[in-house]
């Protein structure tokens, strides 16, 4: 039986082991599900469509599966006339249409008794005092014991006015041996300037290990598997250099448009809002060095020297590819255009498609090109890795037996089937000696009767850990508009992106842009 945050004296930390544990079983066995500590969390934003879909259903399965103290607290801050009863309402809702597990009334009845809400704007002081009352109400109540974390499910340009409300009204300050955490939604600024006034802004007042900048793409079970298929396998790590690898191709693929995201894409466009941060990290993950930990210090420090070591091609004519969608048909629907879309200024320059070659400048991976792309309204909704290895150096059989044969390959596979593909050459049935690509393929679904977290569960929970190894550091943050601020510079002296219809792979400068190199992009 769980022990609940209010019959345990003051001074007992909270158990780390989970509610059915045999107490015969060391409590450090890392196997054991780590249970979050008595805490709550602010939500500001939590009307907006991340909260409703992410944020409110994965707090609501982390208490599902038992991962959050008894007196959890929960607070959702934002413009709308509602009361405590308003808000629970509103977050089962949204719980029971988008949560991962199944709804139980008596894990939701327990959930909701935490909840609060604080009607305010942004700029409004008196809002911020009625939020510290009630932090102050849930520590005494719900046994919260001072330690909140704040979500900033925000526009960019809001961070620096709630973090100095959160400043002014005290509710930054930790007391007594309690914490307060801020987490922040991507974009961490448009460039490095940006980004390092934000961090700026931020720093001054939260300590920086109370800083945890979300990117949800790290929290993916299969983003987290690259560590495990490199490090836990002898198979891969041989052959995973330059010596045998041609290529790597990095794709995050979205067959929608940008929807009614018109107001916050227009002017970011698709380099900023996903190769800065999810697919450099994707990169650093797949070509960074084995940590001597999978501490947050230790994996942030092999990260950040492959980001440090990124070099830019000479050309980025020949080696970036730009493109925005033209109307076209996804599948059976015919679409419009991104300059039709509503809210896009018709003389909009935002690019829809990016797609970069980066090299890195080190021993293991010189000479071998990362090429990265994404897209809106492409072929298909993919996130992969692909590890390309070169040809064999010689191949006994008759060029006939070989004419279809490709290079050999590991896929990992993001999303939305998540798993690893392995592709190389094996013979075909039959008297003839014929050679011919197949796959050898696993799936997570097939593998495993448990069902993935979702991403923002590992997040929050982390968080409410203290545990940052999927967070990027500032560090981090800022190698990465390093990286791509040049390339941005260059961009904006090129005038329209290149267009490419819509349900395509994108404009032919891309596909040319490889082709330069003697490579071709893989078809998901």
């Amino acid at each position: 039986m769980q022990t609940s945050a209010l019959s345990r004296p003051a001074g007992d930390p909270e158990p780390r082991t989970a509610p059915w544990s045999n107490p015969l079983v060391d409590s450090r066995d890392l196997r054991m599900p780590r249970i979050a500590g008595p805490s709550s969390l602010v939500i500001f934003g939590v009307t907006g469509d991340l909260a409703r879909k992410k944020l409110l259903p994965a707090v609501y399965d982390l208490a599902n599966r038992g991962l959050l103290s008894a007196g959890f607290g929960l607070i959702g801050f934002g413009r709308r006339d509602w009361d405590d009863r308003t808000f629970a309402s509103f977050a089962e809702e949204n719980v029971r249409a988008y949560s991962r597990t199944p709804f139980n009334e008596s894990t939701w009845r327990q959930l909701s008794q935490g909840m609060r809400f604080v009607k305010g704007s942004f700029d409004e002081a008196g809002a911020f005092r009625n939020l510290s009352a009630t932090v102050s109400e849930l520590d005494r109540v719900r046994g919260t014991r001072g330690n909140h974390a704040f979500y900033m499910s925000v526009p960019p340009k809001s961070f620096p006015v709630v973090a100095r409300q959160l400043a002014e009204s005290g509710l930054a300050r930790s007391t007594r041996g309690a914490w307060r955490r801020v987490i922040i939604e991507k974009p961490f600024g448009h460039d490095l300037k940006s980004a390092i006034a934000l961090d700026r802004v931020v720093s001054e007042v939260f300590e920086p290990d109370s800083v945890f900048r979300i990117d949800h793409y790290l929290g993916k079970e299969t983003v987290q598997n690259i560590l495990a298929l490199r490090f836990a396998n002898m198979m891969f790590e041989p052959v995973w250099n330059s010596n045998y690898v041609s290529h790597v191709q990095i794709t995050m693929a979205e067959d929608i448009g940008i929807g009614g995201r018109a107001g916050y894409y227009d002017g970011i466009g698709a380099a900023r809002d996903v190769i800065q941060n999810h697919l450099l990290q994707l990169m650093a993950l797949t070509a960074m060095e084995e940590p001597v930990s999978f501490s947050a210090s230790d994996l942030t420090a092999e990260k950040a020297k492959i980001l440090s070591a990124v070099r830019l091609p000479r050309d980025l004519a020949a080696h970036t590819a730009r493109g925005q969608y033209t109307a076209g048909w996804q599948g059976s629907q015919k679409v419009v255009g991104y300059l039709e879309e509503d809210g896009i200024d018709p003389s909009s320059r935002t690019e829809t498609y990016a797609a970069v070659r980066l090299d890195v400048d080190t021993r293991r991976w010189a000479g071998v090109p990362f090429y990265l792309r994404t897209g809106k309204r492409l072929g298909k909704r993919v996130s992969e890795i692909a590890i390309v290895f070169k040809r064999a150096p010689h191949l006994p059989f008759e060029e006939t037996a070989t004419r279809e044969l490709g290079a050999n390959a590991v896929v990992i596979r993001v999303q939305p089937d998540e798993g690893v593909t392995l592709r190389f050459g094996a013979k075909t049935p039959g008297s003839a000696m014929e050679v011919r690509d197949v796959n050898m393929d696993f799936s997570y679904g097939r593998s495993f009767t448990e069902a993935s977290p979702e991403a923002y569960e590992r997040l929050i929970l982390d968080v409410l850990l203290g545990d940052p190894p999927l967070f990027p550091t500032t560090e981090e943050v800022n190698l990465s508009w390093k990286i791509l601020d040049p390339i941005e510079e260059f961009w904006s002296t090129q005038g329209q992106p290149q267009p490419y219809r819509a349900g395509t792979w994108g404009p032919q400068e891309a596909d040319l842009m490889l082709a330069r190199d003697g490579h071709h992009w893989r078809m998901p």
